[in-house]
């Protein structure tokens, strides 16, 4: 695929998955108005989204440039991605996601959202499980196996996946 055409594609599919799950929802749940919350939680919260923002946006260029494709499945990475955040965890978009949702939570000091960024990762474990790791096995085979078991699904290893 065109680097141009991936490019455009992974926009289009930024603005409505990620964008729609930790953006559009959220708003429709809170109209984004603050119930009283502790500073902590709220400078935790405005971390977290400070870190997610620039984690979902990276991961999704690597899709264009290192794989040569998008993260929409119907115009999938010619290439397994597995550089940048991708060697510390294998899913970092949904990780993004995730903790922009929560990361919300805490700013606004809106319970809501802890229980619908559990929902949305629930969902996602689950697309990951029967969908996508099934799509990248046989796509890919023993490279994404390899990487699989060396590479935690959610919670980030430190020591970069490829280092010795």
């Amino acid at each position: 695929m065109k680097t141009a055409r991936a490019a455009a594609g992974s926009a289009v599919f930024f603005a409505l998955a990620p964008g729609v799950v930790a953006g559009v929802v959220p708003w429709l749940l809170t109209r984004w108005q603050s119930a009283s919350t502790h500073r902590v939680a709220q400078v935790a919260g405005g971390a977290l989204l400070a870190a997610s923002l620039p984690l979902l946006v990276s991961s999704f260029v690597r899709f264009v440039r290192d794989g040569g494709g998008t993260p929409a499945p119907l115009a999938p990475t010619e290439r397994l991605v597995v550089t940048g955040a991708y060697r510390h965890v294998r899913n970092p978009m949904y990780v993004a996601v995730v903790a922009s949702i929560v990361g919300q939570g805490l700013v606004l000091g809106r319970p809501v959202l802890y229980g619908y960024g559990a929902l949305a990762l629930g969902v996602m474990a689950v697309f990951v499980r029967t969908y996508e790791e099934p799509t990248l096995l046989a796509k890919y085979g023993d490279a994404y196996e390899a990487y699989r078991s060396a590479v935690p699904a959610w919670w980030p290893r430190l020591r970069p996946y490829g280092e010795r």
